[in-house]
């Protein structure tokens, strides 16, 4: 990671720890067994001068199996114009209001300069919100080398059921 980015970073790692966990509302099952699809993700690289691919789109589903564990996977057009798979986990154990705060713990694969393309593991910090059958997830994703491109993502998701 670059030390430019490092701030950031900081501040979203501590940034839960600020909040209080309460769960609010008094819906006990809070949007458990929800299913939602994603377009893909729109990213604001740090790399401002490299060409690379802001609208990553594709195609993408979560499940909500309980009020702090997500399950994830889908496949987009991603940074360097390749294709990618994901597959893994959202924690988000902290609340504000409408924002669920955590990390996405899983796997990727697609980028030639990561493990040749082949999968590897990622955990990102999230905030997710969502309002009826809209939400938005955005992660931040640390420039690692020559061989990932940092950039804050966001997600837009649609709720099916």
């Amino acid at each position: 990671m670059s030390c430019r980015n490092l701030p950031i970073a900081a501040l979203l790692f501590a940034l839960p720890l600020a909040v209080q966990a309460a769960e609010p509302g008094t819906d006990e099952t809070d949007g458990v067994g929800a299913l939602w699809i994603n377009p893909g993700f729109y990213a604001y690289h740090f790399q401002r001068d490299r060409h690379l691919n802001n609208r990553a789109s594709g195609f993408g589903a979560e499940y909500q199996y309980s009020r702090t564990v997500a399950f994830t996977a889908g496949g987009y057009h991603n940074s360097n114009w390749g294709y990618s798979n994901y597959l893994g986990g959202y924690w988000r154990p902290l609340r504000l209001g409408p924002l669920r705060l955590g990390a996405v713990f899983g796997s990727v694969n697609g980028y030639p300069g990561t493990r040749h393309g082949g999968w590897f593991p990622a955990v990102l910090p999230t905030a997710s919100v969502e309002y009826g059958r809209i939400g938005l997830n955005v992660f931040y994703i640390p420039s690692y080398q020559n061989s990932i491109n940092g950039s804050i993502t966001f997600q837009l998701k649609f709720r099916l059921f």
